[in-house]
């Protein structure tokens, strides 16, 4: 059993596993409303990765820490939105801003599986090799696992040959600046309460994806987050034993995350896939080709619920939280009670960093070469950052582009790892066929219906704007904590619109950390 600690939420004592991180604490607490929006509304978890600062409390007196990446520890204080903030602990020394300097001849940005393939790769290379994640633990979100716990049975010998590799694996680490520095590339980021500098003269990209939220009716009410986010709660310490769940939106990863929710005691009601049942039978059919797929979804399964292609969530009800969601298939709509609605309609890649460092985008995502590199010398891409293919891909791009960065381009160009990485590419293109989002899907948002949730901008406050540009100077869509992360995509979707700046810090930082590692 984990050793248990105590913390205090609002003035309150409540018992927490050590392992966990805040956000499942609070959720095994029952408290589901985290923070006030800027008009007042109750907000809760959405992505539970760190992506969309919806989470935010404040720890021992600091504010605007979020719950999904702060791991529980005895006698800490947590208050919520509205509530008064506990006794700040926090030091403020000078000395206390910078943690270190560091040199590296590759640094990995991510510690999900491309980012570990190309960390082992480079380092069993010779290369001095260092990795950047912001998770609690390596693994990223697909084998998310709490610290100090085994990875899950699949990642286990890839984690075994990374701790045998030499390369450095710093967890916690938010890269918030990036840019060109002599031969080489400065890293600017923090790593809890300091900051950290790092140069190395070559970077791999591995960076991941994450959710795509649409705005429909109701989808900003605690309760309502995403499928991946559910998962990764879970997977945090959450349980969610005696909640009613249902799971919408697109793609084979609603599978897991119903099964996952299963396993941590809810009653999954409905399995909600916009996709229609054609679509669905033909991706499934395309998995005769790699038979490891069929057994992985074997082994996930429907955990009981009831699996409806051709319908979606349209609505989210409940006073201050969700008490039911409307499903429709476009033509009748039936209310069904839950008290929590997991919904992610596909995966859109990390490509800040990239764009910061000036890396050419095509359609699918970063453009690579043979050897996984960009369009900027020195700089390698892996994994989703490329476009969305699931593990495989992600796996053998990571070991191309550890290879490449550490100097050894005739391997990383042999033909068993390019076969591998066109074999897992041709998957990714039958994902996106399959799982396209329907045209009714930009329908959903009511003009009522705030579609930035960071600064609670309205459908009908953009909705004649030109360009994301516009849309900021009169409603400021976009400016709030995550950056535009998660309606950026939503306006890309709704609109067309493609973000047209990007500019450091890529995420939120502390001024004193940015002066601190110029």
């Amino acid at each position: 059993m984990p050793e248990r600690v105590r913390l205090t939420v609002d003035g309150r004592g409540i018992p927490a596993d050590a392992d966990a991180t805040v956000a499942a604490a609070l959720g095994n607490a029952g408290v589901d409303a985290w923070r006030t929006s800027v008009s007042g509304e109750k907000r809760g978890a959405l992505c539970a990765m760190g992506i969309c600062f919806e989470c935010r409390v404040t720890v021992d007196g600091e504010a605007h820490r979020r719950a999904c990446l702060e791991r529980v520890r005895d006698g800490m204080a947590v208050a919520t939105g509205g509530s008064p903030p506990p006794p700040s602990r926090v030091a403020h020394s000078p000395s206390s801003i910078l943690a270190e300097r560091v040199q590296a001849e590759v640094a990995v940005v991510g510690a999900g599986p491309a980012g570990i393939a190309a960390a082992c790769r480079a380092a069993e290379s010779g290369a001095p090799t260092i990795v950047l994640d912001d998770g609690l633990a390596a693994g990223g979100q697909i084998h998310r696992h709490r610290p100090g716990t085994e990875p899950p049975p699949a990642a286990r010998a890839w984690h075994a040959r990374l701790a045998r590799s030499g390369a450095r694996v710093l967890s916690g680490v938010s890269v918030v600046d990036a840019a060109p520095d002599g031969d080489g590339f400065f890293l600017s980021a923090e790593r809890g309460d300091r900051a950290l500098a790092v140069r190395a003269r070559r970077v791999v990209i591995a960076t991941g994806a994450r959710e795509l939220f649409l705005p429909f009716p109701g989808w900003t009410l605690p309760g309502v987050m995403g499928a991946g986010g559910a998962q990764a709660l879970w997977k945090s310490g959450a349980s969610l034993a005696g909640r009613t769940v249902v799971v919408g939106g697109s793609g084979p990863l609603l599978l897991p995350a119903a099964s996952s929710l299963a396993k941590a005691g809810a009653r999954v009601a409905l399995v909600a896939e916009q996709a229609g049942y054609g679509a669905v039978a033909s991706f499934a059919a395309g998995l005769v080709r790699t038979p490891a797929k069929i057994l992985e979804a074997l082994r996930y399964g429907l955990a009981g619920a009831s699996y409806r292609a051709g319908s979606w969530i349209a609505e989210a009800r409940g006073d201050g939280a969700l008490a039911s969601v409307v499903v429709t298939d476009g033509r009748a709509r039936r209310e069904i009670r839950c008290d929590l609605a997991a919904v992610g309609w596909g995966l859109v890649g990390n490509l800040e960093l990239a764009r910061l460092l000036g890396c050419r985008l095509d359609a699918g995502g970063v453009a690579v070469d043979s050897g996984q590199e960009t369009s900027v010398a020195g700089v390698f891409a892996a994994g989703e950052p490329c476009g969305v293919a699931g593990l495989e891909a992600a796996v053998a791009e990571g070991q191309i582009a550890g290879l490449a960065a550490a100097g050894r381009a005739d391997e990383a160009r042999s033909a068993p790892l390019a076969a591998a990485r066109a074999k897992a590419r041709r998957f990714g293109v039958r994902l996106e066929r399959a799982f396209a989002l329907r045209e009714e899907l930009r329908a959903l948002a009511a003009p009522d219906t705030i579609v930035c949730r960071c600064e609670d901008v309205r459908l009908d406050a953009v909705a004649g704007s030109a360009g994301p540009r516009e849309a900021k100077l009169v409603s400021r869509a976009g400016m709030g904590a995550c950056q535009g992360r998660v309606c950026g995509p939503a306006l890309r979707f709704l609109f067309g619109w493609e973000s047209d700046t990007v500019r450091p810090p890529v995420g939120p930082a502390r001024l004193g950390h940015l002066a601190a590692t110029e």
